[in-house]
């Protein structure tokens, strides 16, 4: 009894962090759209490297870990297994690129200079920039990562090389502004003598970009090579099926 109450515990405190998740990737996408920070934002790129990465990469990570599973939430559980009845049916992996190439073409989108220049001019842009992002990330997501009921049309090793794919799209945006020798975005109000310089703006821009995109892909990409490595269907899996795969006579 007691050995079955302890192998326990860890799911259900895994369930309970799980139940969390959607809870901080609300808290996130509102601190980051709010005041202190959305005032920081005209004034920063730092600030708005901040609120990219939390729409792109942080908000859809923490939304698909979370994701319903069970008796947490019946009705949108019942909402994914329908989902993945369909994913199911339809397991076409160029569904999978295809919101691969979404997430790219979003992310460079959001980061070129006319983009970023006029969400500092309107700020209603920057709940489209939210919505979007954050749709397409979810989307982009439960093809790395199992939500819910909802199982990834690719498999493991595909998935590693599609995260790393992702993040290496937001590091080479990022070293493309933050070490150009002219500064993409001149929208912002660093004001010299106060606050950041833009030169230094530009760079902390690119190293909090570089290590949220660091932080959120890279454990995918590991993971997901460790555990096909470890299972039947990794390497192992193989050297064992060809040791044991009979002759042609």
């Amino acid at each position: 009894m007691t050995a079955g109450t302890a192998q326990g515990r860890p799911v259900t405190r895994l369930a309970e962090l799980r139940r969390l998740c959607p809870l901080a990737a609300g808290l996130a996408a509102v601190g980051v759209a709010v005041p202190p920070l959305y005032g920081l934002a005209h004034r920063y790129e730092l600030v708005q490297a901040v609120q990219f990465s939390v729409f792109a990469m942080v908000v859809p990570a923490l939304v698909v870990t979370g994701a319903p599973r069970g008796s947490l939430w019946p009705r949108a559980h019942r909402f994914l297994e329908h989902a993945a009845a369909q994913r199911v049916a339809h397991p076409e992996p160029f569904r999978a690129v295809a919101l691969l190439a979404l997430f790219m073409c979003a992310a460079i989108a959001w980061r070129t200079p006319g983009a970023v220049e006029a969400i500092g001019h309107n700020p209603w842009l920057l709940g489209v920039e939210a919505l979007s992002l954050v749709a397409i990330g979810v989307g982009f997501w439960s093809e790395l990562l199992e939500a819910g009921p909802l199982v990834p049309r690719t498999g493991r090793p595909f998935r590693a090389v599609m995260a790393a794919v992702a993040m290496w799209t937001v590091w080479t945006i990022s070293y493309l502004a933050g070490f150009s020798s002219t500064s993409w975005y001149t929208g912002f109000d660093n004001v010299v003598g106060h606050g950041l310089s833009a030169a230094a703006d530009q760079q902390f821009a690119t190293g909090v970009a570089w290590l949220i995109a660091a932080v959120v892909f890279m454990p995918v990409v590991f993971s997901s090579l460790i555990t096909w490595l470890r299972s039947e269907d990794g390497l192992d899996g193989e050297v064992h099926r060809s040791a044991v795969r009979p002759g042609p006579g």
